[in-house]
Protein backbone atom coordinates (compact mmCIF):
# COMPACT_ATOMS: atom_id res chain seq x y z
CA UNK A 1 0.00 0.00 0.00
CA UNK A 2 1.33 3.81 -1.16
CA UNK A 3 1.23 6.17 1.84
CA UNK A 4 0.93 9.71 2.40
CA UNK A 5 1.41 12.04 5.39
CA UNK A 6 0.11 15.26 5.14
CA UNK A 7 -0.58 18.09 8.10
CA UNK A 8 -3.31 20.65 7.48
CA UNK A 9 -2.46 24.43 8.60
CA UNK A 10 -4.95 27.29 9.05
CA UNK A 11 -6.09 29.68 11.20
CA UNK A 12 -8.90 29.15 13.40
CA UNK A 13 -11.87 29.30 11.84
CA UNK A 14 -11.05 28.88 8.61
CA UNK A 15 -12.87 25.73 8.10
CA UNK A 16 -10.13 22.88 8.48
CA UNK A 17 -12.10 20.42 10.96
CA UNK A 18 -14.37 20.70 8.13
CA UNK A 19 -12.66 20.08 5.47
CA UNK A 20 -11.55 16.60 7.12
CA UNK A 21 -15.42 15.63 7.32
CA UNK A 22 -15.74 16.24 3.61
CA UNK A 23 -12.31 14.27 2.60
CA UNK A 24 -13.70 11.28 5.10
CA UNK A 25 -16.66 11.50 3.63
CA UNK A 26 -16.01 11.16 -0.29
CA UNK A 27 -13.17 8.76 0.41
CA UNK A 28 -16.12 6.72 0.64
CA UNK A 29 -14.42 6.07 4.82
CA UNK A 30 -18.15 6.76 5.94
CA UNK A 31 -20.88 4.00 5.27
CA UNK A 32 -23.87 5.75 3.18
CA UNK A 33 -26.18 5.48 6.06
CA UNK A 34 -23.65 6.28 9.18
CA UNK A 35 -24.60 8.99 11.33
CA UNK A 36 -21.23 11.16 11.66
CA UNK A 37 -21.27 13.90 13.89
CA UNK A 38 -20.32 17.42 12.48
CA UNK A 39 -16.61 18.26 13.03
CA UNK A 40 -16.02 14.97 13.44
CA UNK A 41 -12.00 15.58 14.27
CA UNK A 42 -12.81 18.34 17.23
CA UNK A 43 -13.70 15.36 19.24
CA UNK A 44 -14.27 17.14 23.03
CA UNK A 45 -16.88 19.63 23.95
CA UNK A 46 -14.57 22.73 24.76
CA UNK A 47 -13.26 22.36 21.21
CA UNK A 48 -16.89 22.70 19.57
CA UNK A 49 -17.95 25.33 21.70
CA UNK A 50 -15.35 27.24 21.23
CA UNK A 51 -14.54 26.30 17.49
CA UNK A 52 -10.61 25.07 17.64
CA UNK A 53 -8.57 22.32 18.02
CA UNK A 54 -6.76 21.89 20.70
CA UNK A 55 -5.13 18.33 20.73
CA UNK A 56 -3.24 17.40 17.63
CA UNK A 57 -5.33 14.31 16.10
CA UNK A 58 -4.92 11.92 13.28
CA UNK A 59 -6.98 10.72 10.65
CA UNK A 60 -6.66 8.34 7.62
CA UNK A 61 -8.57 8.03 4.25
CA UNK A 62 -8.17 5.53 1.18
CA UNK A 63 -8.02 6.95 -2.17
CA UNK A 64 -7.30 4.59 -5.05
CA UNK A 65 -4.35 2.09 -4.01
CA UNK A 66 -3.17 5.27 -1.63
CA UNK A 67 -3.22 5.54 2.22
CA UNK A 68 -3.25 9.27 3.30
CA UNK A 69 -2.57 10.05 6.95
CA UNK A 70 -4.51 13.51 7.81
CA UNK A 71 -2.98 15.14 10.93
CA UNK A 72 -4.65 18.21 12.32
CA UNK A 73 -2.48 20.43 13.76
CA UNK A 74 -3.53 23.06 16.62
CA UNK A 75 -3.55 26.62 15.95
CA UNK A 76 -3.09 28.88 18.88
CA UNK A 77 0.56 29.28 20.10
CA UNK A 78 -0.30 27.98 23.05
CA UNK A 79 0.17 25.05 21.87
CA UNK A 80 2.98 25.84 19.41
CA UNK A 81 5.66 23.16 20.56
CA UNK A 82 2.81 20.44 19.30
CA UNK A 83 2.95 21.78 15.76
CA UNK A 84 6.38 22.05 15.50
CA UNK A 85 7.15 18.10 16.23
CA UNK A 86 3.63 17.28 13.89
CA UNK A 87 5.21 18.82 10.74
CA UNK A 88 8.64 16.51 11.66
CA UNK A 89 5.74 13.30 11.56
CA UNK A 90 4.55 14.49 7.93
CA UNK A 91 6.08 15.07 4.19
CA UNK A 92 3.30 18.00 3.03
CA UNK A 93 1.31 20.61 4.16
CA UNK A 94 -2.00 21.59 2.99
CA UNK A 95 -2.88 25.51 3.96
CA UNK A 96 -6.22 26.57 4.45
CA UNK A 97 -7.04 30.08 3.66
CA UNK A 98 -11.03 31.39 4.16
CA UNK A 99 -10.91 33.11 0.52
CA UNK A 100 -12.83 36.22 2.49
CA UNK A 101 -10.48 36.51 5.92
CA UNK A 102 -7.03 35.99 3.88
CA UNK A 103 -3.75 34.59 5.74
CA UNK A 104 -4.20 35.83 9.42
CA UNK A 105 -1.62 35.32 12.29
CA UNK A 106 -1.93 31.61 12.91
CA UNK A 107 -1.64 30.77 9.31
CA UNK A 108 1.60 32.57 9.49
CA UNK A 109 2.82 31.19 12.77
CA UNK A 110 2.31 27.58 11.45
CA UNK A 111 3.64 28.31 7.93
CA UNK A 112 6.66 29.72 9.11
CA UNK A 113 7.26 26.31 10.69
CA UNK A 114 6.51 24.08 7.92
CA UNK A 115 8.52 26.08 5.53
CA UNK A 116 11.41 25.72 7.88
CA UNK A 117 11.15 22.08 8.29
CA UNK A 118 11.37 22.10 4.35
CA UNK A 119 7.61 21.23 3.80
CA UNK A 120 6.35 22.35 -0.23
CA UNK A 121 2.64 23.57 0.60
CA UNK A 122 -0.09 23.12 -1.35
CA UNK A 123 -2.53 26.35 -1.08
CA UNK A 124 -6.25 25.71 -0.59
CA UNK A 125 -8.60 28.53 -1.02
CA UNK A 126 -11.65 27.64 0.96
CA UNK A 127 -15.29 29.29 1.37
CA UNK A 128 -15.28 30.81 -2.16
CA UNK A 129 -19.01 30.81 -2.04
CA UNK A 130 -19.10 33.37 0.21
CA UNK A 131 -20.35 36.86 -0.84
CA UNK A 132 -17.12 38.63 0.25
CA UNK A 133 -14.68 36.15 -1.26
CA UNK A 134 -11.73 37.51 -2.90
CA UNK A 135 -9.59 34.84 -4.22
CA UNK A 136 -7.41 36.53 -6.46
CA UNK A 137 -6.22 39.18 -3.83
CA UNK A 138 -5.78 36.38 -0.64
CA UNK A 139 -3.45 34.36 -3.27
CA UNK A 140 -1.14 37.67 -3.83
CA UNK A 141 -1.68 37.86 0.30
CA UNK A 142 -0.43 34.05 0.30
CA UNK A 143 2.60 34.77 -2.36
CA UNK A 144 3.87 37.70 -0.72
CA UNK A 145 3.17 36.03 3.24
CA UNK A 146 5.26 32.60 2.12
CA UNK A 147 8.10 35.44 0.12
CA UNK A 148 8.19 37.20 3.77
CA UNK A 149 8.93 34.22 5.46
CA UNK A 150 11.93 33.16 3.44
CA UNK A 151 10.32 30.28 1.23
CA UNK A 152 12.66 28.77 -1.52
CA UNK A 153 11.92 28.64 -5.29
CA UNK A 154 9.77 25.17 -5.39
CA UNK A 155 8.02 26.84 -2.03
CA UNK A 156 7.23 29.24 -3.74
CA UNK A 157 5.79 27.72 -6.92
CA UNK A 158 2.90 26.10 -4.41
CA UNK A 159 -0.12 24.28 -6.48
CA UNK A 160 -3.85 26.08 -5.78
CA UNK A 161 -6.92 24.90 -5.44
CA UNK A 162 -10.12 26.62 -4.58
CA UNK A 163 -13.56 25.65 -3.37
CA UNK A 164 -16.35 25.16 -0.46
CA UNK A 165 -15.24 22.57 2.10
CA UNK A 166 -19.00 23.77 3.77
CA UNK A 167 -20.35 22.42 0.01
CA UNK A 168 -17.99 19.75 -0.55
CA UNK A 169 -16.39 20.54 -4.09
CA UNK A 170 -12.48 21.42 -5.12
CA UNK A 171 -11.35 22.99 -8.51
CA UNK A 172 -8.52 25.09 -10.22
CA UNK A 173 -10.08 28.25 -10.79
CA UNK A 174 -13.05 29.70 -8.21
CA UNK A 175 -15.61 29.33 -10.45
CA UNK A 176 -14.73 25.79 -11.31
CA UNK A 177 -16.55 22.77 -11.97
CA UNK A 178 -18.34 21.45 -8.84
CA UNK A 179 -19.29 18.10 -9.94
CA UNK A 180 -16.13 16.56 -9.06
CA UNK A 181 -16.53 16.74 -5.56
CA UNK A 182 -13.10 16.65 -3.66
CA UNK A 183 -11.04 14.29 -6.31
CA UNK A 184 -8.96 17.19 -7.73
CA UNK A 185 -7.38 17.71 -4.14
CA UNK A 186 -7.05 13.80 -3.52
CA UNK A 187 -5.55 14.04 -7.11
CA UNK A 188 -3.05 16.53 -6.30
CA UNK A 189 -2.15 15.05 -2.84
CA UNK A 190 -0.97 12.00 -4.68
CA UNK A 191 0.89 13.78 -6.95
CA UNK A 192 2.71 16.50 -5.22
CA UNK A 193 3.24 15.40 -1.80
CA UNK A 194 6.33 12.77 -1.76
CA UNK A 195 6.18 9.45 -0.17
CA UNK A 196 7.27 9.08 3.28
CA UNK A 197 11.07 8.39 3.65
CA UNK A 198 12.50 5.67 5.11
CA UNK A 199 15.53 4.82 6.82
CA UNK A 200 17.99 1.07 7.15
CA UNK A 201 17.97 -0.46 10.35
CA UNK A 202 15.74 -2.01 13.18
CA UNK A 203 12.26 -0.28 13.98
CA UNK A 204 12.82 3.25 15.27
CA UNK A 205 10.18 6.16 16.23
CA UNK A 206 9.93 9.68 17.40
CA UNK A 207 6.73 9.88 19.80
CA UNK A 208 4.81 13.17 18.86
CA UNK A 209 1.41 12.57 20.78
CA UNK A 210 0.65 11.31 24.11
CA UNK A 211 -2.53 10.38 25.70
CA UNK A 212 -3.30 8.47 28.22
CA UNK A 213 -6.54 5.69 27.62
CA UNK A 214 -8.43 4.25 30.70
CA UNK A 215 -7.66 0.44 29.40
CA UNK A 216 -4.14 0.53 27.42
CA UNK A 217 -1.74 2.75 29.79
CA UNK A 218 0.05 5.33 27.98
CA UNK A 219 -0.64 5.52 24.10
CA UNK A 220 1.61 7.01 22.14
CA UNK A 221 1.52 8.22 18.41
CA UNK A 222 4.42 8.96 15.98
CA UNK A 223 5.68 8.05 12.26
CA UNK A 224 8.10 4.56 12.11
CA UNK A 225 11.30 6.29 10.81
CA UNK A 226 12.59 2.88 10.03
CA UNK A 227 12.09 -0.91 10.62
CA UNK A 228 8.91 -2.97 11.38
CA UNK A 229 6.60 -3.96 14.62
CA UNK A 230 4.71 -6.00 15.87
CA UNK A 231 2.56 -7.02 19.19
CA UNK A 232 4.60 -8.23 21.96
CA UNK A 233 7.86 -7.03 20.26
CA UNK A 234 10.56 -5.75 23.14
CA UNK A 235 11.63 -2.15 22.83
CA UNK A 236 13.46 0.31 24.86
CA UNK A 237 13.24 4.13 25.04
CA UNK A 238 16.02 6.67 25.01
CA UNK A 239 15.68 10.35 26.07
CA UNK A 240 17.08 13.23 24.03
CA UNK A 241 20.52 12.64 25.88
CA UNK A 242 20.54 9.06 24.88
CA UNK A 243 19.96 7.87 28.41
CA UNK A 244 18.04 4.60 28.91
CA UNK A 245 14.45 5.41 30.11
CA UNK A 246 13.14 2.58 29.88
CA UNK A 247 12.59 -1.36 28.33
CA UNK A 248 9.21 -2.94 28.04
CA UNK A 249 7.21 -4.46 25.06
CA UNK A 250 4.53 -3.40 22.96
CA UNK A 251 1.04 -4.61 24.31
CA UNK A 252 -0.60 -3.13 21.31
CA UNK A 253 -0.29 -1.28 17.66
CA UNK A 254 -3.23 0.61 16.63
CA UNK A 255 -3.70 2.67 13.03
CA UNK A 256 -5.90 5.39 12.18
CA UNK A 257 -8.56 4.13 9.35
CA UNK A 258 -10.99 7.08 9.04
CA UNK A 259 -11.17 8.21 12.39
CA UNK A 260 -11.69 4.88 14.10
CA UNK A 261 -8.42 2.82 15.80
CA UNK A 262 -7.86 -0.53 14.51
CA UNK A 263 -5.17 -2.95 15.97
CA UNK A 264 -2.71 -4.26 13.58
CA UNK A 265 -0.44 -6.91 13.68
CA UNK A 266 2.25 -5.57 11.85
CA UNK A 267 3.07 -1.54 11.12
CA UNK A 268 6.05 -0.43 8.48
CA UNK A 269 8.07 2.55 8.49
CA UNK A 270 6.39 5.84 7.02
CA UNK A 271 3.63 5.06 8.56
CA UNK A 272 1.70 6.77 11.28
CA UNK A 273 0.85 4.53 14.28
CA UNK A 274 -0.03 4.34 18.20
CA UNK A 275 1.75 2.28 20.42
CA UNK A 276 0.69 1.05 24.40
CA UNK A 277 2.57 -0.72 26.88
CA UNK A 278 5.38 1.47 27.80
CA UNK A 279 4.94 3.14 31.45
CA UNK A 280 7.65 6.12 31.07
CA UNK A 281 8.29 6.75 27.68
CA UNK A 282 6.79 10.21 26.30
CA UNK A 283 7.06 12.95 23.15
CA UNK A 284 10.33 13.79 21.66
CA UNK A 285 11.96 10.29 23.50
CA UNK A 286 13.03 7.54 20.53
CA UNK A 287 10.91 4.16 20.91
CA UNK A 288 13.39 1.56 19.23
CA UNK A 289 14.86 -1.70 18.83
CA UNK A 290 16.77 -2.95 22.04
CA UNK A 291 20.13 -2.83 19.57
CA UNK A 292 20.02 0.77 19.12
CA UNK A 293 21.98 3.42 21.48
CA UNK A 294 22.14 6.58 19.44
CA UNK A 295 18.02 8.07 19.70
CA UNK A 296 16.63 10.41 16.73
CA UNK A 297 17.30 14.27 16.52
CA UNK A 298 13.73 15.38 18.47
CA UNK A 299 12.25 18.95 18.45
CA UNK A 300 12.50 19.51 22.59
CA UNK A 301 9.30 20.25 24.68
CA UNK A 302 8.72 23.96 25.33
CA UNK A 303 9.30 24.67 28.64
CA UNK A 304 5.87 26.32 31.05
CA UNK A 305 5.61 29.78 31.31
CA UNK A 306 3.19 30.60 33.86
CA UNK A 307 1.63 28.08 37.16
CA UNK A 308 -1.29 28.57 38.85
CA UNK A 309 -2.08 26.43 42.43
CA UNK A 310 -5.12 24.61 42.35
CA UNK A 311 -6.61 24.30 46.01
CA UNK A 312 -9.66 22.61 47.66
CA UNK A 313 -12.53 24.91 47.35
CA UNK A 314 -13.07 26.54 51.05
CA UNK A 315 -15.57 28.78 50.31
CA UNK A 316 -18.88 29.11 52.24
CA UNK A 317 -20.16 27.62 49.29
CA UNK A 318 -18.28 24.62 48.95
CA UNK A 319 -20.13 21.66 47.95
CA UNK A 320 -23.27 23.00 46.10
CA UNK A 321 -21.76 22.79 42.38
CA UNK A 322 -19.88 19.27 42.40
CA UNK A 323 -19.27 16.19 43.97
CA UNK A 324 -15.70 15.84 43.32
CA UNK A 325 -14.51 18.03 46.53
CA UNK A 326 -11.50 16.52 48.36
CA UNK A 327 -7.85 17.17 47.89
CA UNK A 328 -7.23 13.31 46.28
CA UNK A 329 -9.62 13.68 44.20
CA UNK A 330 -7.99 17.17 42.75
CA UNK A 331 -4.25 15.79 43.21
CA UNK A 332 -5.42 12.22 41.18
CA UNK A 333 -6.98 14.34 38.44
CA UNK A 334 -3.85 16.48 37.75
CA UNK A 335 -1.92 13.93 37.45
CA UNK A 336 -3.56 12.20 35.71
CA UNK A 337 -4.11 15.26 32.99
CA UNK A 338 -0.32 15.54 33.23
CA UNK A 339 0.15 12.00 31.94
CA UNK A 340 -2.00 12.35 29.08
CA UNK A 341 -0.65 16.36 28.64
CA UNK A 342 2.84 17.00 28.03
CA UNK A 343 2.85 20.67 27.71
CA UNK A 344 1.43 20.76 31.41
CA UNK A 345 3.43 20.21 34.35
CA UNK A 346 1.83 19.29 37.57
CA UNK A 347 3.88 19.40 41.14
CA UNK A 348 2.68 18.88 44.54
CA UNK A 349 3.24 21.89 46.88
CA UNK A 350 5.27 21.75 50.10
CA UNK A 351 2.30 21.90 52.13
CA UNK A 352 0.34 19.23 50.41
CA UNK A 353 -3.07 21.05 50.29
CA UNK A 354 -2.24 22.52 47.17
CA UNK A 355 -1.10 21.32 43.50
CA UNK A 356 1.47 23.56 41.31
CA UNK A 357 0.22 23.10 37.58
CA UNK A 358 2.17 25.04 35.05
CA UNK A 359 1.43 25.25 31.46
CA UNK A 360 2.59 27.31 27.87
CA UNK A 361 -0.02 29.99 28.42
CA UNK A 362 -3.18 31.32 29.87
CA UNK A 363 -5.53 29.59 27.44
CA UNK A 364 -4.15 25.74 28.07
CA UNK A 365 -4.84 26.55 32.07
CA UNK A 366 -8.31 27.56 31.38
CA UNK A 367 -8.93 25.05 29.13
CA UNK A 368 -7.91 22.36 32.24
CA UNK A 369 -10.46 24.30 34.54
CA UNK A 370 -13.18 24.49 32.48
CA UNK A 371 -12.80 20.65 31.76
CA UNK A 372 -12.51 19.94 35.55
CA UNK A 373 -15.26 22.13 36.57
CA UNK A 374 -17.63 20.39 33.63
CA UNK A 375 -16.52 16.97 35.33
CA UNK A 376 -18.26 17.80 38.79
CA UNK A 377 -14.87 19.28 40.39
CA UNK A 378 -14.72 22.05 42.44
CA UNK A 379 -11.93 23.84 43.48
CA UNK A 380 -10.44 27.46 44.04
CA UNK A 381 -7.53 28.52 41.95
CA UNK A 382 -4.74 31.19 42.63
CA UNK A 383 -3.70 34.10 39.66
CA UNK A 384 -1.70 32.95 37.00
CA UNK A 385 1.95 33.55 38.08
CA UNK A 386 5.07 33.83 35.80
CA UNK A 387 7.23 30.99 36.21
CA UNK A 388 10.70 31.93 36.68
CA UNK A 389 13.81 30.01 35.88
CA UNK A 390 17.54 29.70 37.88
CA UNK A 391 20.74 30.38 35.57
CA UNK A 392 22.94 28.03 36.67
CA UNK A 393 25.65 29.95 35.65
CA UNK A 394 25.18 33.03 37.67
CA UNK A 395 22.73 31.94 40.43
CA UNK A 396 20.18 34.85 38.74
CA UNK A 397 16.32 34.62 38.77
CA UNK A 398 15.63 34.86 34.61
CA UNK A 399 11.79 35.25 33.68
CA UNK A 400 10.01 34.09 30.17
CA UNK A 401 10.05 36.61 27.61
CA UNK A 402 7.95 36.72 24.58
CA UNK A 403 8.92 38.54 21.23
CA UNK A 404 6.64 40.38 19.61
CA UNK A 405 6.70 41.66 16.13
CA UNK A 406 3.93 43.98 14.80
CA UNK A 407 3.56 45.00 11.16
CA UNK A 408 1.42 47.90 11.01
CA UNK A 409 0.82 51.34 8.93
CA UNK A 410 2.35 54.49 9.91
CA UNK A 411 -0.04 56.45 11.19
CA UNK A 412 -1.17 53.30 13.87
CA UNK A 413 1.89 52.52 14.93
CA UNK A 414 1.86 55.29 18.18
CA UNK A 415 -1.49 53.78 19.25
CA UNK A 416 -0.27 49.77 18.71
CA UNK A 417 3.40 51.20 20.73
CA UNK A 418 1.14 52.38 23.46
CA UNK A 419 -0.85 50.05 23.99
CA UNK A 420 2.23 47.11 23.90
CA UNK A 421 3.78 49.61 26.77
CA UNK A 422 0.59 49.20 28.62
CA UNK A 423 0.71 45.33 28.61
Amino acid sequence: MKLRNVAIIAHVDHGKTTLVDRLLQQSGTYRDNQRVVERAMDSNDLERERGITILAKAASVQWKDTRINIVDTPGHADFGGEVERILNMVDGALVLVDAAEGPLPQTKFVVSKALKVGLKPIVVINKVDRPDARPTEVINEVFDLFAALDASEEQLDFPILYGSAKQGWMAESPDGPKDAGMQPLFDLILRHVAPPTVEDGPFRMIGTILEANPYLGRIITGRITSGTIKPNQAVKVLGGDGKLIENGRITKIIAFRGIERTPLDEAEAGDIVAIAGLTKGTVADTFCDPSIDIPLKAQPIDPPTVSMSFIVNNSPLAGTEGDKVTSRMIRDRLLREAEGNVALRVTEAADKDSMEVSGRGELQLAILIETMRREGFELSVSRPRVVLKKDDATGEWLEPIEEVVIDVDEEHSGVVVQKMSER
